[in-house]
């Protein structure tokens, strides 16, 4: 499943990307997640306050540099080919798995919140809340089976991850959806911070059991129309997916310490950047770092207020202050792809894209749906402009 931006398990998969919830009502801006975030990085409240007031106010010694030779997606290719760029670290969002046929979370009409009416919710947002499941887990499991790992293959944007990877760029993935197609793809769990937890395990919701079960034996269980009950206490089974009311994993606070730190390129895609904390991740990077969105619009662009509250992106396309941010407008696919062609990696990611789908095609039987490359993107150039369409990721 696909974890579109929303609960952090909201993926239509269900595994933040094109996507997501309402800031305030996921777990990701709840009180305990902000002291989760300053408790891992072993910060004083007072060096979390002062460093927040630094970052919001632009104080410090770091001199923002200009490192991308021009502000477009030629730039940032030559950047990567450089001896500077040896670390990048993708944020990606439901905006790269909807090629594969899964929905992200609100685009009008195909969204996943605009298709759950057959399930009698309160409200949409309902099959991702923690205590509503807990209640009525059947809603959350019928979407499961339609929306289940497995039958869906990555996409040309995991792939280009799955590139990064192979060519030792690849520092980290971190990713919102929970549909384990970067997993899919060739990235290892080192590789990877899912930060709306993942469909690839899962507990025992008892808080005195917590036994772990396998994604086959949670298929077989949502496959046969079962609620899925723990062997050992017969409390319901829940995948390990971030819902409203959770915590997101430790794994996401730990690492993002030293990851953002470190970063020589980050690369955003397929992600609306309106869920928290993963948005904020977007500010942690140093200052000289340039930054490239690839989506069907801009987003995470200064907000005043958001930035007072720790959690401001601050990204600056057009401004005459612009200096490192990048966007390329359109769809995530293709936008991988001519970046692949300006590296001159489009034949080898092309390549790498059929061999990966006729494998998966004969492991399963050709149940698994299929998205190839179409002719059109195998002979589209790369576009030197492209206007935003009018649907949102």
């Amino acid at each position: 499943m696909d974890s579109r931006e929303e609960p952090g398990a909201a993926s239509a998969a269900a595994g933040e990307d094109e996507e997501e919830a309402e800031a305030e009502k996921g777990p990701a801006s709840s009180d305990s997640d902000s002291d989760n975030e300053a408790g891992a990085s072993g910060e004083t409240e007072m060096d979390f306050l002062r460093n927040l007031l630094s970052r919001t106010l632009g104080l410090g010694s770091e001199k923002p540099e200009k490192v991308l030779d021009e502000l477009t997606l030629d730039g940032v290719s030559r950047f990567m080919l450089s001896e500077r760029c040896k670390k990048v670290v993708c944020m990606v969002g439901a905006g790269i798995s909807t090629a594969a046929g899964i929905p992200d979370f609100r685009s009008p009409g195909t969204g996943l919140y605009a298709n759950l009416q057959q399930y009698n919710l309160p409200y949409p947002e309902a099959i991702f809340e923690i205590s509503y499941f807990k209640q009525h887990p059947e809603p959350f499991f019928a979407l499961a089976r339609e929306l289940y790992p497995g039958q869906f293959k990555p996409t040309v944007c995991h792939y280009f991850m799955r590139l990064l990877k192979e060519k030792g760029m690849l520092l980290r993935c971190y990713t919102q959806n929970i549909d384990t197609l970067e997993r899919v793809a060739g990235l290892d769990q080192d590789d990877l911070v899912e930060a709306h937890g993942t469909f690839f395990t899962s507990h025992c919701i008892h808080s005195g059991c917590k036994k772990a079960y396998t994604l086959e034996w949670m298929k077989e269980k949502i496959f046969s129309s079962l609620i899925p009950k723990c062997e050992k206490c017969q409390s319901v089974v829940k995948p390990d997916i971030v819902f409203f009311g959770e915590n997101l994993p430790s794994r996401f606070f730990s690492l993002m310490q030293s990851d953002f730190r470190n970063v020589d390129l980050l690369i955003i895609m397929g992600t609306s950047l309106q869920v928290q904390p993963f948005a904020s991740l977007v500010s942690r990077v140093p200052t000289n770092t340039p930054r490239l969105l690839i989506n069907k619009e801009k987003t995470g662009e200064s907000d005043p207020f958001m930035s007072l509250m720790g959690y401001g992106c601050g990204m600056d396309f057009d401004s005459e202050k612009a200096y490192r941010d990048v966007a390329w407008l359109g769809d995530c696919d293709e936008g991988c792809l001519a970046l692949a062609e300006l590296l001159g990696w489009k034949t080898e990611l092309e390549e790498l894209v059929e061999k990966e789908h006729a494998a998966i095609d004969a492991k399963s039987g050709g149940a698994s749906a299929s998205h190839p490359l179409t002719k059109e993107q195998k002979e589209k150039p790369s576009p030197k402009k492209e206007k935003p369409p009018d649907s949102k990721e």
